[in-house]
């Protein structure tokens, strides 16, 4: 009778530890950029994971109607303007009272040299994927370290471990993204919030079939997309697949992980 109670208690235990759509059970995640590509797969997910999401964008329409589909939380931002970081934290914790996770996802990719580049569009890319991921993360520490913890993740690239050509701004951008997820780690260790990074390699999202692989660099055809000499996989990632490493890194199965750069680029940093 105890050894058929015990297998019980295991079972049970196993199911509850292990179930997916568990994972982020009364958990709130707030997630920047996520009408399309990476930013949309992981409110999905998040939501498939049991959590309460809000996510924010600059595409009004296609927020609406991700939010309508999926019971989401849409707050329209620029994060390039202060006022906007500060009024998405203000609402999520007016929607739902607390943030366990910051998924700081939005951001630019421009195409350029230090010649090429113009001094707008360097900007643009600090403006938004640095100085955004700052204001951020200073406006979500303070909320976490009052409730207890919780987690940040940054998204950086590949490209910001390794140099790539006519990448120079957007490359910086995310160098300087993982250093900063380095130091948010130790400064905020002691506080229960681990923060780390998610560094994708090239992942197909609709907007390359738009506008290309850069902003405003030309639309290609999704076949073309898909596909990759260039990457040991011979593909490009999907989005999915991203933000299931981005769950990982939000969910108690990263419990030791923080400052830490997890490189998802179907082995393009190993060659």
């Amino acid at each position: 009778m105890i050894l058929w109670l015990d297998e019980l208690i295991a079972r049970r235990l196993h199911r509850l530890l292990y179930n997916p759509g568990m994972r982020l059970q009364n958990k709130t995640a707030l997630i920047t950029g996520g009408t399309s590509g990476i930013g949309r797969a992981t409110v999905e997910l998040f939501l498939a994971e049991g959590a309460k999401v809000a996510f924010t964008g600059r595409r009004k329409s296609l927020g609406l109607e991700l939010a309508a589909r999926s019971g989401a939380k849409f707050l329209y931002a620029d994060h390039r303007l202060k006022e906007d970081c500060e009024r998405v934290v203000a609402e999520t914790l007016a929607a739902f009272g607390r943030i366990d996770i910051l998924f700081n996802n939005a951001g630019v990719v421009i195409k350029g040299t230090a010649e090429s580049l113009s001094e707008q569009d360097w900007q643009d890319t600090l403006d938004l994927n640095v100085t955004a991921v700052w204001r951020m993360c200073r406006l979500a520490a303070p909320v976490m370290r009052q409730q207890g913890g919780g987690v940040i993740i940054n998204n950086a690239s590949d490209w910001g471990l390794v140099g790539a050509p006519e990448a120079l701004a957007y490359a910086a951008s995310k160098g300087a993204v993982i250093q900063m997820t380095r130091c948010l780690a130790l400064d905020h260790a002691r506080d229960h919030i681990r923060v780390n990074a998610v560094c994708p390699g090239d992942t197909f999202v609709e907007r390359w079939i738009e506008q290309g692989y850069y902003r405003g660099s030309g639309a290609v055809s999704e076949a073309e997309a898909r596909q990759s000499d260039t990457i040991p996989l011979g593909r490009v990632a999907e989005a999915a697949e991203i933000a299931r490493a981005v769950l990982f890194l939000a969910s108690d199965d990263s419990s030791y992980m923080t400052g830490a750069a997890l490189v998802v680029d179907g082995g393009n940093t190993a060659q």
